[in-house]
């Protein structure tokens, strides 16, 4: 078995809907895993915020899904190039979970259950651009789209939206992610098709 688990259904038709570059539309929602589909529990998941000083902000799954959540409703685009319209989530914003930590930092790097991580601008999931997804579709987050929880950065190609997520590091310096290390784009805009290191 590859790396990489594809589950395409085929390409949609066009529909006249505008989408990045190279990007055709999808209904379906495929599934891309680097490696095998971590369970984790809602006994065991935790979410930690660790910032650039060392300290750790730390939610169990009671307490995060007490804060208060959003329901976004937007875009997604798949680097592997689907894109899927209207996707309805709801989580909680990113703005929430660092509205009272002390941080100067300007990177995150998105930590996984799996080992998975992924780097953005800090700037990229603040003000309303960001959430920890834990449903979709009206439906708990299944485990094979990321469940029981995943950051969703929807202006960002989509392993920018770490499946399985349990934290994030608060960093002065980028520090690159999984993939990356493996020759993929630091930001990964759909739009000028920043798919690989050097586009």
């Amino acid at each position: 078995m590859g790396i990489v688990s594809p589950g395409f259904h085929g390409r949609g038709r066009g529909t006249g809907v505008e989408l990045p570059p190279g990007q055709y539309l999808t209904e379906d929602f495929p599934v891309l895993s680097a490696g095998p589909t971590p369970r984790v529990s809602t006994e065991q998941w935790k979410f930690t915020v660790m910032t650039e000083s060392g300290r750790e902000y730390s939610w169990d799954w009671r307490q995060f899904t007490e804060l208060p959540s959003e329901t976004p409703t937007v875009d997604i685009h798949c680097v592997t190039k689907w894109s899927k319209l209207g996707t309805r989530w709801e989580g909680v914003s990113l703005d929430t979970l660092l509205a009272e930590v002390d941080t100067a930092a300007d990177y995150v790097l998105a930590q996984s259950y799996g080992g998975y991580t992924t780097n953005l601008p800090l700037a990229d999931v603040m003000d309303g651009q960001a959430w920890i997804a834990y449903r979709f579709d009206g439906e708990d987050l299944p485990a094979e789209h990321g469940g029981p929880a995943r950051l969703l950065v929807p202006h960002l190609y989509f392993w920018k939206s770490a499946k399985w997520v349990r934290g994030i590091r608060l960093l002065d310096q980028d520090e690159p992610g999984f993939w990356e290390t493996a020759g993929y784009h630091d930001y990964g805009d759909p739009w000028r098709e920043q798919r690989y290191q050097g586009d």
